[in-house]
């Protein structure tokens, strides 16, 4: 069965990116068919694989619109092992048509309906804002997973993205659920690191994966080569982060079943 997960918090810098990139190197590494799909129009997915966004002639944006199809515009077998449907700031000129256009929200769900069969995860970055194309990401997905960094203002956002996924489980996609919150940039000797992450457990409960992901250089650095920290240093403590959580989702994804 495959799963699709959103990738998602309209705050930017909390490692959402990262964790798309690394977790869907992970999934492939233990044996799994992975597609991840870059739905930001920064393009950083794209560029973290080993792509230079200004050189990919087909995108996401094009398969949106109905330019193109999936298998011109799906990289396959990238150096980070996953297949990948890159983007660039073009992206938002389809963010643009989809406002206006008739199923506008269900249009990355139709586009992905006949490719599910192919994949066991597939990966969706979201942009850092509640917008047209974070609303595509979710009505197309199984589940949310929202990285947060343990920051003063990080449950402030999160209520208002958990107001949107509830809004969109309500009227577009009745099955969307929270596979997880993700603690990322974790740095226990501070205390407001422990303090938001005491907030977090007593909020989330069950739902808080208990891998954090720390602050590494190793896994700051990976993106500048085109490489998953996987790919770029596989014994560092972010790679060996990023396999934990690629075993815990594993995990509870079977228990649900």
């Amino acid at each position: 069965m495959t799963r699709i997960i959103a990738i998602t918090n309209q705050k930017g810098g909390v490692g959402k990116t990262t964790t798309c990139v690394n977790l869907g190197a992970t999934l492939n590494e233990i044996g799994h068919r992975v597609l991840v799909i870059d739905f930001d129009p920064q393009g950083n997915a794209t560029s973290g694989s080993g792509f230079q966004k200004r050189s990919i002639e087909n995108d996401v944006r094009g398969l949106l619109l109905g330019e193109s199809n999936f298998e011109e515009a799906c990289v396959i077998g990238t150096k980070a092992g996953y297949d990948l449907l890159p983007s660039d700031i073009q992206l938002t000129q389809a963010e643009a048509h989809l406002l206006s256009a008739s199923r506008g929200q269900y249009r990355l769900r139709d586009v992905l309906k006949d490719q599910i069969s192919n994949y066991d995860f597939i990966l969706i970055d979201c942009p850092p804002a509640l917008s047209m194309l974070t609303i595509n990401g979710l009505v197309a997905a199984d589940a949310a997973i929202i990285p947060v960094q343990c920051e003063f203002y990080a449950l402030e956002g999160i209520a208002s993205l958990i107001e949107t996924i509830e809004q969109v489980c309500a009227t577009h996609n009745f099955d969307l659920v929270i596979d997880g919150v993700l603690r990322t940039m974790y740095d226990p000797r501070t205390s407001l690191t422990r303090q938001v992450s005491a907030q977090l457990e007593q909020f989330f409960q069950e739902k808080l994966f208990k891998t954090v992901i720390p602050r590494n250089v190793r896994l700051a650095e990976a993106p500048s080569h085109g490489l998953p920290v996987l790919r770029y240093d596989r014994l560092s403590k972010g790679a060996l982060s990023y396999l934990a959580l690629a075993s815990e989702l594993c995990k509870r994804l079977k228990m649900k079943k």
